[in-house]
């Protein structure tokens, strides 16, 4: 794969071979995200568990103490209080059977999450193959299908992401963007090992954050020491 000459020369700000230390490895990332717009740094981790088996899934959600840095634009499946509750709360776009309808014959998507009260479930099963696919379906392990939807709206504006395993057994998530500095992005990786090191399946066996790369939207990645992430660093 031939890149760039951008890329090129932020590749020569770091060794390929070494493991960095988090926040060293965070350091040079925002060295290397030399684009004209605020790029978004992205975390890679490598797990060692296999995700064909139902007891070696690894998914939940956390919110990052300083956000993603992305405006996040929520629709919520609610009736009554849960509605008027989701409103205050700030979400864009609250409705049910109306929604629904919206998404289905429209086509409309322009929201990044969808949260659900829970009896709007039955409802919102009908989208299953279109938010599916996009990674917007609701889900109670996510804390998006809750009875608590005024809370949910919250936690996402205020910078909740969700992780999942997919099927090369890695996890994909955005901790933020270029402009936050080391620091933030530091405190938002570790966050987000520590969430994903609790979730560590009882069945996972031998090491369990196998790798870990962060890099900018246009940049190289820069591998982290496995034995250095999170706070708690509980490889086990």
């Amino acid at each position: 794969m031939k890149h760039g000459k951008k890329y090129a020369e932020s590749a020569k700000l770091f060794d390929k071979a070494t493991l960095y230390d988090p926040a060293d490895a965070l350091e040079l990332t925002v060295k290397t995200a030399t684009a004209k717009f605020d790029e978004t740094i992205e975390a890679h981790i490598r797990l060692g568990v296999d995700s064909r088996h139902a007891d070696q899934q690894v998914r939940g959600a956390v919110v990052l103490p300083n956000g993603t840095g992305k405006k996040v634009r929520v629709a919520v499946f609610a009736k009554g209080d849960d509605a008027k509750a989701a409103e205050a709360a700030g979400a864009e776009v609250v409705g049910a059977e109306d929604l629904v309808a919206r998404i289905q014959g429209e086509g409309w998507m322009e929201f990044d999450v969808a949260i659900a009260a829970p009896n709007m479930m039955g409802l919102v099963g009908r989208l299953g193959k279109v938010l599916g696919p996009r990674g917007l379906m609701p889900s109670p392990k996510a804390g998006t299908v809750t009875p608590n939807v005024a809370q949910a709206v919250v936690d996402a504006k205020a910078g909740k992401i969700e992780y999942r395993l997919d099927k090369t057994n890695i996890i994909h998530c955005p901790i933020g963007k270029a402009s936050f500095g080391k620091d933030k992005l530091n405190e938002n990786f570790t966050t987000l090992l520590d969430a994903i090191i609790k979730a560590k399946p009882a069945s996972a066996k031998g090491q369990y954050i196998r790798s870990c790369v962060v890099s900018a939207t246009m940049g190289p990645g820069v591998r982290i020491n496995p034995a250095k992430v999170g706070s708690t660093a509980a490889q086990g």
